[in-house]
């Protein structure tokens, strides 16, 4: 498939840091022309009248913020890739929750543009053509440094309030998203609700098992109990869910 020439928005109000960002992104050639913004209020007025496929956008900036345009830019009816072009990286949990595609440290590196480019494009590409599955990477604070864990590798969510803990082999990490969030979010990868707190991840469900009654499944080492109001919808979904692995 040929790749995408794509219309990029670096949004950031000091100057040097948006020509040096603009000037990297004109060497990809997947990019077609990169507009520029000095604040989240002008990224706006720029989205208003052009087409623009990503916006490349600083977090740390007076009035409306990277992150708040973010959020803005997820109620579009049809909006453009976000990718978060940032000196820190206390946000890139709260970058996970409004689903950017990509969160890039200053100074920034080429080659690691040139990857945020490259997930851009697959997503384009992937919401012209049949979709493809790609595993997804989740921010998580450990020890004060931030750190990434594979979707794949998440075997069941527990919710704690507005937070959710993550269960994987090794260990879990509690990240600021609701589980009613990763419920809708991530239900094409085969997670599924068994109970009001609880969200399992169908490949990692090795036994289901009935008794009086009362259902639970194994996943790992661990049992968890499936409520009877979520007892149809799990059962549907192992039905519905194609064989192999």
């Amino acid at each position: 498939m040929t790749e995408p020439s794509l219309i990029a928005l670096v949004v950031d109000d000091e100057a040097p840091a948006r020509s040096e960002l603009r000037y990297l992104l004109e060497q990809d050639e997947r990019i077609g022309s990169v507009l520029v913004a000095s604040s989240g209020t002008d990224a706006l007025r720029v989205l208003e009248s052009e087409r623009v496929d990503v916006v490349f956008s600083d977090i740390s900036m007076p009035g409306l913020d990277g992150m708040e345009l973010g959020r803005v830019l997820a109620r579009f009816a049809t909006r453009p890739a976000v990718v978060f072009v940032t000196a820190h990286d206390q946000h890139a949990v709260d970058a996970f929750a409004i689903d950017a595609s990509d969160y890039v440290m200053k100074p920034v590196r080429p080659e690691r543009l040139a990857e945020a480019v490259r997930r851009v494009v697959a997503s384009v590409q992937a919401s012209v053509s049949e979709p493809k599955e790609e595993d997804e990477t989740i921010p998580v604070e450990l020890g004060g440094v931030t750190r990434f864990v594979a979707r794949s590798e998440i075997r069941y969510v527990r919710a704690h309030g507005d937070y959710a803990r993550l269960h994987t082999e090794t260990g879990s990490h509690l990240v600021r998203i609701p589980l009613n969030t990763l419920e809708e979010r991530w239900a094409a990868a085969d997670f599924v609700r068994i109970h009001r707190s609880i969200l399992v991840s169908l490949r990692h469900v090795t036994q289901v098992r009935m008794d009086h009654g009362r259902a639970t499944v194994r996943v790992g080492e661990v049992d968890l109990q499936v409520s009877r109001r979520h007892m149809r919808d799990l059962r549907q979904r192992l039905l519905s869910r194609p064989s192999g692995p």
